[in-house]
């Protein structure tokens, strides 16, 4: 039966509730929480495919943002700060001496108000507004992003507006696992690109476009991701994984990506209409425990995140992330299962 239930998941200090809201649709289970309009738990016939936490307290203070909604921008901008309409702008540096993720206290550690739509295709609307100067970015601007499964998939569409001209990069930090547990590096990925942004070895694009054509970057036919990885089989963990954007082909709503659990047999498509996608094998992800007492570590997931290109701020040949006053920014991912 087609379904949302509502649950308080926990307490913030300042005594506000946290609440989880379970969407119920065919095969598939999806647990949004509306602190940082976190996904929480995605099931598929009954195996858990994303990483999280049992209780609120590992959200709150845990780093690596499971599942969560982040923003105002996603990924890195050198050097946390940047130059829009003439007036430069001072970023939180989280990141070493960058930017990352909305910085400080980004969107994954805002309670976002939320909204149950629950008729023919049961929805939730998530919306969070953040004042103008958080974090150092320029206007107030209004982000939701609404969650719908439809028994095979999981869709978010992605909504911004602001009252000045700022940057708007929203992108979902899931954590996939296909099996269910252990490595994920044994997953066999196809990704629909022919470049990557070119990077230091600090996570910063250089600007170029690097074909991937022959290089450990080429999952233009399908592989397991230890493949090109020296030193890591299906079983091991590294420390040198992919952390990288992917310049994806074509425009519109369109695959990115197939994942596909080596042990499961689980498939998951990802469809975007954003102009990148950032695989990251959960390289930084120190040894921790996760729900029902899992034992979480480096390369026991993957990360899809679809997105506009790293620091695309600071080069004009990337897709611009600028939201201008008076516009809309919309963006659309589906994981869709099989």
């Amino acid at each position: 039966m087609d379904h949302i239930v509502k649950e308080i998941f926990g307490t913030l200090p300042d005594g506000r509730a946290v609440t989880a809201y379970t969407l119920i649709r065919g095969d598939i289970t999806a647990k949004i929480l509306d602190l940082g309009a976190t996904v929480a738990d995605v099931r598929v016939a009954g195996v858990s495919v994303v990483r999280g936490y049992d209780t609120l307290d590992s959200y709150l203070h845990a780093d690596g943002y499971l599942g969560a909604v982040v923003g105002r921008v996603g990924n890195r901008i050198a050097k946390g700060h940047f130059t829009l309409d003439g007036k430069e702008h001072t970023l939180f540096r989280n990141n070493g001496e960058n930017h990352l993720h909305g910085g400080k206290i980004g969107f994954d550690k805002r309670l976002w108000r939320a909204e149950i739509h629950d008729g023919d295709e049961p929805s939730l609307l998530f919306t969070y507004v953040s004042p103008d100067g958080e974090e150092g970015y320029p206007g107030t601007m209004r982000a939701s992003v609404t969650y719908r499964v439809d028994g095979v998939s999981l869709r978010l569409d992605y909504e911004a507006e602001s009252d000045r001209d700022t940057l708007c990069n929203l992108t979902n930090h899931s954590y996939f696992n296909l099996n269910g547990g252990g490595s994920a590096l044994g997953h066999t990925l196809q990704i629909f690109a022919d470049a990557v942004t070119e990077r230091t070895p600090g996570l910063i694009p250089t600007g170029v476009l690097a074909p991937v054509a022959g290089t450990k970057f080429d999952f233009s036919a399908p592989k397991p991701l230890c493949r090109d990885l020296p030193g890591t089989d299906a079983g091991s963990l590294h420390t040198d994984g992919y952390d990288d954007n992917f310049c994806l082909s074509g425009t519109g709503l369109r695959e990115a990506a197939v994942l596909t659990g080596d042990r499961s047999g689980i498939i998951m498509t990802v469809l975007t209409t954003t102009p990148g996608m950032q695989l990251y094998t959960a390289n930084f992800l120190s040894p921790r425990t996760g729900k029902g007492g899992a034992q979480y570590q480096e390369g026991g997931a993957v990360c899809l995140e679809t997105q506009f290109y790293p620091d695309a701020i600071h080069h004009a040949n990337f897709p611009s992330p600028v939201l201008r006053a008076g516009g809309v920014y919309r963006e659309t991912t589906i994981l869709r299962f099989a």
